[in-house]
């Protein structure tokens, strides 16, 4: 119980226990609120249950002037309004809102560091109490007016204000029950009202000192003396008198001109201003009827429990045990604070969360839709299809790696890395993105290295065009070899030094233009240098043309510069017996072999069997 303690007795053979706790529907779920704490727990697609918890001020520990009677009321009344609004939004989030922030959230978030979600839920509070307003308060007041100004013998005899007002209340009431009616025909509503009977079958199954268990709760009737619907009803009853007071009292101080539409509004203004009144005093009703079970209160509530046929459906037992659990929540955290609050446990159904990627990165494939899930939820992509749900951080983390990919930018970019020889490269658009074929590249030169190191030599290796700093960062941490590696980009050779320095590679690197920030002879030169004609760069793949850096991909008119530039120099910084290592493109071959015809060269071909790889060596040299 909330505050600890049982009250028996015995009705109708029964034991009765009382308590404070109390609750609300939510999408898919129940909040159950108890003296100290509150717990919101709703069913995820999944299946499985998600709780949210926190402690709350208990009532003694709040303002005294807003404990006061009818003060509470109307304290009770807005803190709801907020409060339940904001816990139907987070049950939307856990359920399957997953909405895209808009750019004025975003701009709101970054620039006024206002939360667009506290903005959202105050809008929908203010929204909807000036709806309520409309509905319930100005139409019931237009049309009463229209029908006592259309009738004289309403006037007769003095009524007028009595009539007034019960033909008032009257409409007030046809339209609650009209839109309860009406909202009844949409499935998410008549679902929550079936979540309303769920948390009154469960707090009434405590009442009557039953174990709690969705067996017990099933017997219970889904109508509850404590239900808003019944304060509702209340409000209509109280608005009736109040009105009618207010009316005879426009009327006896002559506050009313005679004009109809200038009356009408005075009377509006004072019954918004009474409002508070009929909150208030609604409340203390109800809090008052609830303590008690004689024939006289149970007269009392019968309308409003009438009402509650409406607002209330016969739940499932997975709904029963949902609401079991947020109430037995507040039940242990009322009884022992010492208890941790709790945040939902958001999943994102794997189907939902794959279309959203799709429809974000809408130039991504079905393969870059799969290593965005795997980078993001560690799980191989051989084994995404057992994937069932994505935990609300991945998902936000995958939705961002498409959105970067939304103007077509290519995987590895958006994912910020690429693996390369079972090495995680970083990677921007100041270097190529390593390929498949380069890993070929590198194989052969590790085999290259190990052979030298069998003769217990150090062996020095530079890496020409080195870019992202994949094939030095590789061979250093394969060999321990001694490598330099350079670049004419600055940017490059800074993305270079940082992935060294993230897998604790030794190389050393320098900025310049080929052979000019290389000093020395190497044992094994290995280089990846620009090969693509310029001609052919606007015929590239658009993700390649639009997003890698030119001066990586364009190798000159017939895509040879870098070859020639680099045979021009080659026979100083060559150590004798070393061997250079180069890849080159498709159909280049031949040309390779003229370019360094002064040397022994041997082409080798890539796994798809394509001529992909030159060793060259000086010749008269055994290989």
């Amino acid at each position: 119980m909330a505050d600890g303690k049982d009250k028996k007795n015995k009705q109708s053979g029964k034991a009765v226990r009382r308590t404070s706790i109390g609750g609300q529907a939510v999408l898919e779920g129940v909040m159950m609120k108890g003296a100290r704490s509150m717990a919101t727990a709703v069913r995820a697609p999944s299946g499985d249950i998600t709780v949210e918890s926190k402690y709350i001020k208990s009532a003694k520990e709040k303002n005294a002037f807003l404990r006061l009677p009818f003060i509470r009321g109307v304290v009770n009344l807005v803190s709801q309004l907020f409060q339940g609004t904001g816990i139907i939004m987070r049950s939307a989030e856990v359920y399957g809102d997953y909405a895209e922030p808009s750019k004025l959230d975003k701009w709101m978030a970054d620039k006024l560091k206002i939360n667009p979600m506290n903005l959202l839920m105050a809008f929908s509070v203010i929204l909807g109490i000036v709806l309520a307003v409309g509905l319930f308060v100005f139409l019931p007041n237009f049309l009463a007016s229209l029908i006592c100004d259309n009738i004289p013998s309403i006037s007769a005899g003095g009524l007028k204000s009595l009539w007034y007002s019960l033909i008032e209340g009257g409409i007030m009431l046809v339209i609650f029950i009209c839109y309860i009616l009406l909202v009844t025909l949409m499935k998410d509503v008549r679902r929550v009202f079936m979540y309303h009977g769920a948390e009154h079958k469960v707090i009434s199954c405590y009442e009557h000192g039953l174990d709690l268990t969705v067996e017990n709760a099933k017997k219970m009737r889904r109508e509850h003396s404590r239900c808003g619907t019944t304060f509702l009803f209340f409000v209509v009853a109280v608005s009736i008198i109040v009105f009618v007071l207010i009316n005879f009292m426009l009327e006896r101080c002559s506050l009313l001109d005679g004009r109809k539409a200038v009356d009408a509004l005075i009377k509006l203004g004072f019954k918004l201003l009474f409002l508070p009144v009929v909150a208030g005093t609604s409340y203390e009703i109800l809090k008052l009827l609830a303590k008690s079970d004689c024939l006289l209160v149970r007269i009392l509530r019968a309308p409003g429990m009438a009402l509650q046929k409406l607002t209330t459906k016969e739940p499932t037992d997975d709904m029963l045990e949902v609401s079991l659990v947020a109430f037995k929540t507040v039940m242990e955290m009322d009884e022992n604070p010492n208890l941790p609050e709790r945040k939902f446990d958001i999943n994102v159904p794997y189907g939902v969360a794959r279309k959203r990627l799709e429809s974000l990165a809408k130039c991504a494939d079905e393969a870059d839709i799969d290593w965005i899930i795997a980078e993001t939820t560690g799980v191989k992509r051989s084994e995404l299809s057992e994937l069932k749900t994505l935990t609300k951080a991945q998902f936000d983390s995958a939705t961002e790696i498409a959105k970067r990919m939304s103007d077509g930018k290519p995987l590895q970019y958006a994912l910020g890395n690429a693996d390369f020889y079972g090495v995680r490269i970083a990677v921007n658009q100041n270097v190529l993105i390593p390929r498949p074929e380069t890993e070929e590249l590198v194989e052969k030169a590790l085999a290259e290295i190990k052979c030298r190191q069998e003769d217990r030599r150090e062996v020095k290796a530079l890496d020409l065009c080195t870019g992202s700093g994949a094939i030095a960062v590789v061979v250093a941490k394969k060999t321990g070899a001694k490598v330099l590696a350079t670049d004419i980009s600055g940017a490059a050779v800074d993305v270079a030094r940082a992935n060294a320095l993230n897998e604790g590679a030794d190389v050393e690197f320098a900025v310049g233009d080929l052979w000019s920030a290389a000093d020395g002879v190497y044992d094994v030169i290995i280089s990846n240098p620009p090969y693509i004609p310029t001609a052919d760069i606007e015929s590239l793949d658009e993700k390649v043309k639009n997003f890698e850096p030119s001066l990586a991909l364009d190798g000159g008119n017939d895509g040879l510069d870098f070859y020639r530039r680099i045979e021009k120099c080659l026979d100083s910084h060559l150590a004798a017996g070393g061997v250079l290592l180069l890849e080159f493109g498709i159909n280049q071959a031949e040309a390779i072999k003229c370019i360094f015809n002064s040397f022994e060269i041997l082409i080798d071909k890539d796994m798809e069997g394509v001529e992909r790889i030159a060793r060259v060596w000086r010749k008269n040299e055994n290989k």
